[in-house]
């Protein structure tokens, strides 16, 4: 199933995805899975603070990708195996940390913003707590909506917010989306 929105610039396009997919998996008889979220333009903030250059980003981010089967420590070691600098390493994983210790929610992304200010475009936090709180008000299924800054998803293509849809029961993801302006 896809659902497309063309020509909405405002986070409108975003909560009305969101709110389509989770009713619809709802109703579908799913309980209890998450919604990750994060945006494209805080993956690219954190790898500038942390020293990386842009035309390592992509590469980064494929290693940043494999969060989940490797954790922090084989990020570090595969970071470090393709020549990264350790301060740059050291820096970046310490952001993942920061949030972990903030929480997945609201103060993980005002922990991060604050953390990023000055890389990370100032709308970039408004724009997601919009988006969360929305969701989480008018929402009709049973799930949680968490941020989550190791999620990659559509490198070529997203630009924006990025979703996805984690089912704990199936250990793994069943969908997911984005904004590609």
């Amino acid at each position: 199933c896809d659902i497309d929105i063309i020509g909405e610039p405002s986070n409108l396009a975003e909560i009305e995805l969101i709110l389509a997919t989770t009713t619809t998996i709802g109703k579908l008889g799913f309980k209890n899975f998450e919604i990750r979220i994060n945006e494209r333009r805080i993956l690219k903030a954190m790898a500038a603070y942390s020293g990386f250059a842009e035309e390592d980003y992509d590469t980064v981010f494929i290693i940043l990708d494999k969060m989940d089967k490797i954790g922090l420590d084989g990020v570090a070691e595969e970071l470090a195996k393709e020549g990264y600098a350790k301060e740059s390493i050291d820096k970046y994983l310490g952001l993942f940390r920061g949030v972990e210790e903030a929480g997945n929610g609201i103060d993980g992304i005002c922990y991060i913003a604050k953390t990023l200010e000055g890389f990370l475009e100032e709308d970039v936090e408004k724009n997601l707590l919009e988006i969360i709180n929305s969701v989480n008000a008018a929402k009709q299924a049973d799930f949680k909506l968490v941020f989550d800054p190791t999620l990659v998803r559509g490198m070529s293509y997203y630009t924006g917010t990025i979703f996805e849809i984690a089912m704990p029961e199936l250990g793994a993801a069943c969908g997911g989306g984005g904004r590609y302006d």
